[in-house]
């Protein structure tokens, strides 16, 4: 099955009440032009920003230079200064309040969402520092200058656009069944029976980071594996589901539930892969379904769900 697009349609989506480039989505709170919470002309910081970069580079012990090892961004750092500009006197206090609802230390860490040249892009973050100084023109007017700061722990940028790929255990093409009487033929039209299912498809990342897919594996199926075709590396788990049993494995997490309660990260096979290292490269990916099913069940399925990500 193809590969298809859906748009995030949960309450919480990522810039779902940006209307505008320049405008930043946080926690339900929509800052930037057309609301009481300007940015300043300063803009934000650390946005598209490289974050700092650990590497795990070996100085050479004999010659100059050193021996490359990994690379690992850091957590990225996000500041805006936000005016605080309500339409009325009468209005100071709401517009306070809902500021300060927002950017509070409590709820762990949600989207983040920043709308710059007609790309809207999302990261998970919580609020990390807030600077509201009450100054004249805040105690007369209700404006304030305030300064925010945003972590992010995972420094990647998500598109705010869900995307979704599926398929089934691969099925051969029946083709024609002859009759064995002697001289009946076929008849016409010619019934080919149905098509054929090949089993896999492909996952497009359009950034330039690497992302991690959650994958859903639907019974009935006996030993689900998907595989990446471009190096062989391949999720598999020595499980037998039912029918309407979902086994749900986040690579980002590094875990394997079924039916998003009971662990079962210890049915993964020695051929299996550590799901953290389970990802979508920049690019195309093609993924393969597979099972140790002697007759595959056509009720059995793999979905794929990722976000484009970029830095």
């Amino acid at each position: 099955m193809a590969e298809t697009t859906i748009a995030y349609t949960d309450e919480t989506a990522p810039g779902s009440l940006i209307t505008r480039d320049g405008q930043i989505q946080w926690a339900g709170l929509l800052m930037g032009p057309g609301t009481p919470y300007e940015i300043d002309r300063s803009g934000i910081t650390g946005w598209d920003d490289l974050p700092t970069l650990d590497t795990g580079d070996v100085p050479r012990p004999d010659q100059h230079g050193a021996w490359p090892g990994a690379v690992w961004a850091q957590p990225r750092l996000v500041t805006a200064t936000v005016w605080l500009s309500p339409a009325t006197l009468a209005k100071a206090l709401d517009t306070s309040l809902a500021f300060r609802a927002a950017t509070g230390p409590e709820g762990g860490e949600r989207w983040l969402a920043v709308r710059l040249h007609g790309e809207t892009l999302a990261v998970r973050a919580r609020v990390s520092r807030r600077v509201v100084p009450q100054d004249r023109a805040y105690v007369r007017h209700g404006l304030g200058k305030a300064s925010l700061q945003w972590t992010a722990t995972d420094p990647r940028r998500f598109s705010t656009t869900l995307r979704e790929g599926q398929a089934v255990l691969p099925i051969p093409e029946p083709g024609l069944t002859w009759d064995n009487e002697t001289g009946s033929g076929l008849p016409w039209p010619l019934d080919w029976g149905g098509d054929a299912e090949a089993g896999s498809f492909t996952a497009v990342n359009e950034g330039g980071a690497a992302a991690h897919p959650l994958i859903e594996f639907r019974g009935p199926v006996r030993r689900p594996t998907l595989s990446r075709l471009s190096d062989g590396r391949q999720l598999q788990y020595d499980i037998a589901l039912g029918a309407g049993e979902v086994l749900t494995v986040d690579t980002e997490a590094g875990t394997v539930l079924l039916n998003g309660t009971a662990s079962r990260l210890y049915t993964a096979s020695p051929a299996s892969a550590p799901e953290q290292l389970f990802r979508l490269e920049p690019g195309p990916t093609t993924l393969a379904f597979r099972s140790d099913d002697a007759t595959p069940d056509p009720g059995a399925s793999v979905t794929v769900r990722w976000r484009d990500s970029h830095w």
